[in-house]
Order: C-alpha cells, then structure tokens, then sequence
C-alpha cells in the first residue's frame, strides 16, 4: 500500500520534535532571544494595566497553584493559567512584536505559555529558548500557508494562530514526541478562533492570554494520552476550509528548517505602543518635520496613503480613551508631532485632552490610492505614504515601506535594552530590571529558568 503523504500538522510535528540545538543557526537563536527580551519587558510593563490585573485575579481564583509566575505577582499557578494571565500582560499595551507570516503578534502568545511550562518542569534556559524557536517556526509556517487571506477575511490571527506555537513550545519542553505532539497541535487548531470585532477592547490581550492557555492545555492533554486531529489543516470541515475558503499554501510546511521564519520575513519590534499599522506612516511623518524644522501649529493638512489593512486596523479617528488611541493613525502621528515621541506614559486618557493634540487630530486623515496594487501591498504591507500641506504653502512627501523596528529596519541592542529597561520600571526597581536584563542576554547559560523573574524568591 503507497504510504500517504504526511499533513502539515505532520510535517510540524516531526521537525519540532526533530529539532536539535546544533540546528538552531546562531542568528536564528539570537532573534528567539531578543524575542524573550522585548516580550518580558511589555509584559511587565503590561502586567500594570487593569485588563491584566482583572485576568490575573480571575485566573488566580480559577487555576491551580503551581510552580509558573504571575509576572506582577508573587503568587504562581500550573502551566496554563501562568501562560494566560503573562500572555495578557504581554499584549495589554500592543507594545509587543509582530510577524508578517501570519500578520501576527507571535511572542506575545508562545513566550508565556513557553516560560510557564519552562518554569513548571524546572528546565534550562537553553530547553526555554528552543521552545521559543520550535513554536515560532511551527506558528509563522502555519501562518505563511494561510497566506494574507487569514488576516484579510477579519480572522484576528494572533488569536487563531497562536494556540498552534504555544501547543508546539509546550509540547518540546513536556518532551511530547512526534506522535503526541501532533496530537496537540490538532486539538489547539480544531478548537481556535478569534475575530478583530476585538480590537479597542480588554478582549484583544485577554485573547492573547486564551490562546497561550489553549496550546498548553492542548499540550498536556496530549501528555496523558488525548488524541487529536493530525488533517485539521486540510480536512474539508477543518482549517483551511472553514477559516480561509481553502486557500493554503502547502510548501510553507516543506520549507521548516530550511527556511527560518524569525529571519525572513523576520520579526518587526515596537519602537512605539500603538499599532503596528501606524509606524511607517509616524517614521514618515517625524523625519518630514525634523528635516524642515515644522512645528505642529504650521500643519494645515497631513494625508497619509496607505495599504486596505492599515484603514482596516485603525479603525478611531478620534479615540476617546487609551485603548482607541493605540488604533488610531491621528493619535500615533498628533502625539508624535506634539510630545516628540509615543511613550508608555502618554497611554493616558487625560492626554487625549491636551488641547495641542485635541488641534491636530482632526487635521490627519487616510487613505487608500491607486498605488497600493497586490505587488505593493506584498512589499509594503503597512507602509505609507505622507503628504504634510503647511500654512507657508509648502508641500512634503515622505515614504516608508518598513518602519523602524521592523526587520528590515532592526532597533539596535542599545534601543531594545532602553525599551526593555523604560517597560520593566513601571513596576519593578532599577536594580532588579537591569539584573533581569543581564539574565536574559545570557540566558542559554542559566540551569534554571524556575527563579528567573523579579519577584521570585531567590535562594
């Protein structure tokens, strides 16, 4: 009998569990790393926030105590419900990274839900940064296969993505072989989902916290012997189908391991807290006014032209609080022109009415011209183009493909290391975030990542 052909649930499956340290290519590891770095920091900056401190109480009420931390907590709990409530905190401000294989916040969802089971079966930092890397690849191939349409029909893929790469982290540090590790990916992708209808609201980080939680529950339901669906990605009822009208792309599968995903298309950092749409258009419109010295009173008009996806995503032309104004393209560039840069600290509703931004906003506008064919949506996928109209009569243009931060456009150490040092003094000692900072920079060396964060009672 001709032996079938393996199904991409397959396919991720053995190479995950395939995967050796000497695989890893050092500059593959060092982004999985950087990964861990920046996702920790906005997590503990984002465990500050109400939505992660309500999920937190909530999952301390309803989890088990177990050997995970609470990022903002002394306390700890099993695996799934630590994933869910540090996966909230780390997408709580939207400061977190993003992947265009999926157009989704990755990290915010594997790295969790991977240090959580880390911390709960006592592994090494090496095992906890292989996790990283095996759920990732395995996320952004699934992502990749799905192709743009995933994101363009109004799936929220972060969501619907994510419980794939955290069932894959989790299975690699419970040491699931290929058997039950497919097990686990077919039941995180049979029972995922999530829609961008939750954009703007508590919803969004709380989906991020669900996702982490589903991946490794599915994980250690596979542990103790659960079966799962190994064709749920191209069953007529399954994945493929039933989300994206059947478009899939099956060599994104064939490639893992040959093609790294952490490095091309690569990982995009926030440089700033709103919504990845915004950047290339704030970059644009910062350079303009920097090079020819504008100030924002002298802005008559500014126009950005950008791809369908960017229109879709910022969706508030006049939020009226923190969580609107992270989606809106008036509030990233207004608050740019007049504070100099998005902080953490301008995540404020009381900013909104600072009356030189209250000026501004209505004077920012979008649009979608003629430019943005398939092949400039592929090559820019949130770019922009910036027109600033000046009460002089003067006229500026500016354009960006990829933001600063982006992949094309990495931050530089320096920047990550203030990004990560600026997130984690919001609520912990400067002492202790920089101790925290050394930690991970070297964390392939640590036995033991269980005492790994602040708060934990190390001896």
């Amino acid at each position: 009998m001709e032996e079938r052909p393996a199904t991409a649930i397959e396919r991720m499956a053995r190479w995950a569990c395939g995967l050796r340290p000497g695989d890893v290519p050092a500059p593959v590891q060092r982004v999985a790393r950087n990964c861990l770095i920046d996702t920790l920091g906005v997590a503990l900056a984002g465990s500050a926030t109400p939505v992660a401190r309500r999920a937190r109480g909530v999952l301390a009420d309803i989890g088990a105590v177990g050997e995970a931390q609470l990022l903002g907590s002394a306390a700890r709990l099993a695996a799934p419900g630590a994933a869910a409530a540090n996966a909230t905190a780390a997408h709580a401000l939207d400061f977190d990274d993003n992947c265009y294989s999926g157009v989704v916040h990755g990290s915010a969802v594997i790295v969790p839900a991977a240090l959580a089971v880390a911390q709960s079966v006592g592994a090494s930092g090496a095992a906890l940064i292989e996790a990283i890397v095996a759920g990732s690849e395995a996320e952004y191939a699934l992502g990749a296969g799905m192709t743009m349409a995933l994101y363009e029909r109004g799936w929220w893929t972060t969501a619907v993505l994510g419980p794939v790469g955290a069932s894959v982290a989790a299975a690699r540090l419970y040491g699931l072989d290929a058997r039950a590790t497919g097990a686990a990916i077919g039941i995180a992708l049979a029972g995922t989902g999530g829609a961008k209808a939750a954009f703007g609201t508590d919803a969004k980080p709380v989906l991020a916290g669900r996702a982490a939680e589903a991946g490794v529950i599915a994980a250690f339901m596979a542990r103790a012997g659960v079966s799962g669906p190994l064709d749920a990605v191209e069953h007529p009822r399954g994945f493929a189908g039933l989300f994206n009208g059947g478009v899939r792309e099956d060599e994104a599968f064939a490639t893992l391991g040959r093609t790294w995903r952490l490095l091309e298309p690569g990982i995009d950092v926030k440089r700033i807290p709103v919504c990845l749409s915004s950047h290339a258009a704030v970059d644009v419109v910062d350079e303009l006014a920097r090079t020819h010295d504008v100030e924002p009173g002298e802005i008559v008009h500014i126009a950005c032209d950008v791809p369908p996806v960017v229109i879709a995503n910022l969706i508030y032309d006049l939020p009226a609080n923190r969580q609107q104004a992270q989606f809106s393209m008036p509030f990233a560039i207004a608050a740019t022109l007049v504070f100099g840069e998005v902080r953490l600290r301008h995540l404020d509703d009381a900013v909104l009415a600072d009356p030189a931004l209250a000026r501004l906003l209505p004077r920012i506008s979008m649009q979608t011209g003629e430019r943005w064919d398939e092949a400039a949506r592929r090559a820019a996928p949130e770019g922009a183009h910036v027109t600033l109209l000046l009460r002089d009569g003067r006229r500026l243009e500016g354009f960006r493909a990829f933001p600063r931060g982006a992949a094309a456009d990495p931050l530089s150490d320096q920047a990550l290391a203030a990004k990560f040092l600026d997130c984690a003094a919001s609520v912990t000692t400067p002492a202790d975030a920089a101790s925290l900072l050394d930690r991970l920079g070297r964390i392939e060396t640590l036995a033991d990542v269980t005492c790994l964060l602040p708060l934990c009672d190390e001896t």
